[in-house]
């Protein structure tokens, strides 16, 4: 099953104890359930500061595990946790209330992945022809036009009904906008000082005709 892609700023609005996402070395997590399970344990706080951000910085990329250093004082490798101990990482020393965890911590427990983070977001046009109604919506590089018209259909529930085309030539909604020819010129825009907000492709809906319920 394909995974599913998300932006920045959608894991950023889930930023309460209540409904806690956070995004790490380019899954993203939905740990709402673990916070619902520590509510009011210390150790949950570091998540909470963090909620709806990335936290790839506590975790060494090649090991997927929280990073580690050597203590200067007792020369003993542990946990680098600067925000502060948090949620299954063991205490630096023996202690009679630290109960060891035999299954996997949070950041290991597949229970908690809900998809991707995009590694490169885009913003478009989705321009209806029919209505004239213009919509921008910011979506990822790594989706497909099919994906991108599930993106769209809070705007129009009939989004189906509609022939997705770009400067004249039908979009193969299989794809992802690179593979259709919709190159990002971000990079290169910037290097020029442009705003890429008034050159983002716009992306032409032809209704078909067959208005399906919705």
């Amino acid at each position: 099953m394909r995974p599913r892609f998300f932006t920045p700023a959608e894991v950023g609005v889930h930023n309460t104890a209540e409904d806690l996402w956070v995004s790490l070395l380019g899954r993203v997590l939905d740990l709402t359930p673990l916070a619902q399970r520590h509510k009011g344990d210390a150790l949950l706080l570091p998540l909470l500061e963090s909620a709806g951000k990335d936290i790839s910085g506590w975790f060494h990329p090649d090991t997927k595990d929280v990073l580690r250093f050597i203590d200067p004082l007792t020369q003993c490798r542990r946990y680098y946790t600067p925000r502060g101990r948090f949620l299954h990482v063991p205490p630096p020393g023996p202690r009679s209330d630290w109960a060891c965890e035999l299954s996997a911590p949070w950041w290991r427990d597949s229970r908690y992945n809900i998809g991707l983070l995009s590694q490169k977001t885009r913003f478009i046009r989705v321009i209806n022809t029919l209505t004239s109604q213009e919509q921008s919506l910011e979506v990822c590089s790594e989706e497909t036009l099919e994906e991108i018209l599930g993106r769209y259909l809070s705007y129009n529930s009939h989004a189906h009904s509609y022939t997705w085309k770009h400067a004249g030539a039908e979009l193969d909604m299989s794809r992802t906008l690179e593979e259709n020819g919709l190159h990002d010129d971000d990079l290169e825009l910037s290097d020029l000082g442009l705003d890429r907000d008034l050159f983002s492709p716009a992306l032409l809906l032809h209704f078909n005709d067959d208005l399906s319920e919705g």
